[in-house]
């Protein structure tokens, strides 16, 4: 009986520690992609970052207003020019 008792807590130490290596392997696994997504994360709030800025530039009034004037020729209307429709 006694050898038995024995040799069942031989069999779950042996699991307990096959159990902890694959948890720490895991563990180490899970932190490699965690990596790699905060990373992703930062790249990806950089290129965000880049991109308001170039939507702020293509989007400034004073860059439309000079291809309006100069590109596409348009104009202010002068006072004549302007009709006022009815309400």
């Amino acid at each position: 009986m006694r050898a038995f008792l024995i040799l069942a807590l031989l069999i779950a130490v042996v699991i307990s520690a096959v159990a902890v290596v694959q948890t720490r392997h895991q563990h180490r696994q899970l932190f490699v992609a965690l990596s790699d997504l905060e990373q992703e994360r930062d790249d990806l709030n950089i290129e965000f970052g880049r991109m308001q800025l170039e939507q702020a530039t293509w989007a400034d009034p004073a860059r439309i207003e000079n291809l309006a004037l100069n590109k596409l020729g348009m104009k202010y209307p002068s006072a004549e020019e302007l009709r006022v429709v009815g309400q």
